[in-house]
Order: C-alpha cells, then sequence, then structure tokens
C-alpha cells in the first residue's frame, strides 16, 4: 500500500505530513552542494548551518525562491532526501503526495512543482493552494456559507484569502514575507551602521526582538558583523524600535494588500470576516505586534492560529485523513 504524505514546501522550511503519523519531518529548505563536481554535501538543517560559512567549493542554497522552485533539479534532490528519510528508498514505498503551492502561480510553476515531485521518487502527486491549506489548519470552517480570511506569512509569499463554501472568493499573494524582512534588516544595519551582518543574524533579531507595533517592544540584542569602514569585526546592540523601523515598508505592504482584499470582499462576506476576525498562520504571524497593528489599522479583531507555523501541513493532513475527500478538489497526478 503506498504511504500518503503531504508537503508543505516553503521557501524558508519544509514540513512533512504522513497519514496516521501527524507531521513526522520539519527541515530547512536548504541544500549544500560541492561546486566542483554538483555533489550534494548536505540536505536541510545540516545545509543550513553551512549558510554564509562555505568556502569556494562549497554552495550552500535555497532551490525555491518566493514559495516557487528556482532550481529544479536541487528542489528533486531535496525532496528524495526527504522521501527517503519519511518513507524509505525502495520501489514499494513510493508514496502518493499532496503538495501546496501559493494562490495565483503561473501553469510552468504549478508543472515545475508536479515535475520535481515525481522526479523526487513519488507515485502520483496532487496539488492545493496554502490559502485552503492554512485556513483548513487553522480550524477555520471553510465548507461553511461565511466568509473567513486567512492571511499566511511565510518565508518567501504573504497568502490572503477571503473563503466560503470551501473555496477562494478572493485572493491576493505578495512575493513579501519572512526572507524580505531579513533583507530589510541587513540593509537598515548596514545604511545606519556601516556594519555588514547575514541572514542567520537577521532572522535570529527579528524573531528575538522584532516587533511592528511599538506596544510589544520587547529591548536590546547584542549582534556581531563586520564594519565595512575598517573591515574588522564588530560588536552593536539593536532595539526594536530600530527593526521595527528597518520592517516598515515590507510591513506596510503586507497591510495594504489585507486591505485592499478586504475592499473587494462582498458586503455579505465582509459582515461575516467582521465577526468572525482575521486568522493569522505562517511564520510571520508570530511577529510581535502583528495582531495588534491588524485591529488598530482595519478595526477587525485578529488571532494568531495556535500552531501558526504547522497550519499548511495540518490542513494538508485533515485532507489526507479525511475519508470523504471530494475527488474533484484533489487530482493526483502520475508519472
Amino acid at each position: 500500500m503506498s504511504k500518503h504524505i503531504g508537503i508543505d514546501l516553503g521557501t524558508a522550511n519544509t514540513l512533512v505530513y504522513m497519514k496516521g503519523k501527524g507531521i513526522v519531518l520539519r527541515e530547512p529548505s536548504v541544500v549544500a552542494i560541492d561546486s566542483r563536481g554538483s555533489k550534494v554535501l548536505a540536505v536541510g538543517g545540516e545545509a543550513k548551518l553551512m549558510l554564509g560559512k562555505t568556502p569556494g567549493a562549497i554552495s550552500a542554497l535555497r532551490p525555491l525562491k518566493n514559495g516557487v522552485i528556482a532550481d529544479f533539479d536541487y528542489t528533486a534532490t531535496m525532496l528524495h532526501y526527504f522521501f527517503k528519510k519519511v518513507v524509505g528508498s525502495t520501489l514499494f514505498s513510493r508514496p502518493k503526495v499532496i503538495v501546496c503551492i501559493p494562490y495565483g502561480v503561473t501553469g510552468v510553476e504549478r508543472r515545475a512543482v508536479e515535475d520535481a515531485t515525481l522526479e523526487a521518487g513519488a507515485k502520483s502527486v496532487a496539488l492545493i493552494e496554502e490559502p485552503i491549506a492554512a485556513a483548513i489548519g487553522a480550524g477555520l470552517r471553510v465548507g461553511d456559507a461565511r466568509g473567513s480570511m486567512i492571511v499566511d506569512i511565510g518565508g518567501g509569499t504573504t497568502e490572503v484569502a477571503v473563503i466560503s463554501l470551501g473555496g477562494i472568493v478572493i485572493s491576493n499573494s505578495l512575493r513579501i514575507a519572512g526572507d524580505e524582512l531579513d533583507n530589510a534588516i541587513v540593509s537598515y544595519i548596514k545604511r545606519k551602521y556601516n556594519v555588514l551582518i547575514g541572514e542567520i543574524t537577521a532572522e535570529m533579531l527579528k524573531k528575538t526582538i522584532g516587533s511592528v507595533h511599538p506596544s510589544t517592544d520587547s529591548g536590546v540584542m547584542e549582534i556581531r558583523g563586520r564594519n565595512l569602514l575598517s573591515g574588522l569585526p564588530a560588536i552593536i546592540q539593536i532595539n526594536s524600535a530600530e527593526i521595527r523601523e528597518a520592517m516598515g515598508e515590507q510591513i506596510s505592504h503586507i497591510v495594504d494588500c489585507i486591505r485592499t482584499t478586504l475592499e473587494k470582499t462582498p458586503p455579505e462576506l465582509s459582515s461575516d470576516i467582521y465577526d468572525m476576525g482575521i486568522a493569522l498562520s505562517g511564520g510571520g504571524a508570530l511577529l510581535n505586534g502583528l495582531d495588534v497593528l491588524l485591529a488598530q489599522t482595519t478595526g477587525i479583531r485578529a488571532t494568531i492560529a495556535k500552531r501558526p507555523l504547522d497550519c499548511v501541513a495540518c490542513g494538508i493532513g485533515k485532507v489526507i485523513e479525511s475519508a470523504t475527500n471530494n475527488p474533484n478538489t484533489v487530482m493526483y497526478r502520475n508519472r
């Protein structure tokens, strides 16, 4: 019997859900290769430790960008590694796979995800749109005749969708999310202090003292980088207000995307959303003060899902586990 698995194929992290077992794998979407012979040296967490620290002959890269495949071969290699880790590598262990994709991707991008999954060793593959999976995983009753709003902020994309009767009524996908916030922090510190820091340090700043509303500021953090004027190592202290300023433009784009979606929502569904509130999922939902900022900006209560990082994977899992799957919703493609 083929194993059924679901994959939240994210720009920053990949989660794998297995039928009957729940989430069985959680790894960074990173591959390390020997550029002299294109040999894969490490995948996942081990490869992420190499980011920014590799010699000339080794490259640590992310094969996905903005939620879609940027390097087909290394995405397939990464998925093959994950399949092998989860279900084994025999001919009889080839799994049936559901993969999430951002809303509004092109036909070419959809095909690339299917082909990479099949190339990695899947028996068959089906696609599900990320906002639907995130809403199901967040516990929203997407099949009801009422409006639900989900905002899923991942590593590469921000997905904003209004869902009713099991389908997306209106949605916007913004290619500004966690990675762009990290880049904004790197640029801000470089501009203000003439100190260059790496993406790992920027991500740590964002997670530790990052804030998008003054009421949720959380102190100061000491970081190390390279002084661009002297070329020597430097130690500086950064506070929450500076991180908020650094991320300000990107956060404004995300808030504007949510406002635009609300403005285009049919009035009957708008009243439902006002009653139900806005659900936040993805790693970006953990940004301090995001729920406060959205409530202040839109006048609608915003709530963070119980397990925001796992919403998409859990949503795919519920689709897999359900005995009453609609075959028109999940259509598998074989090799």
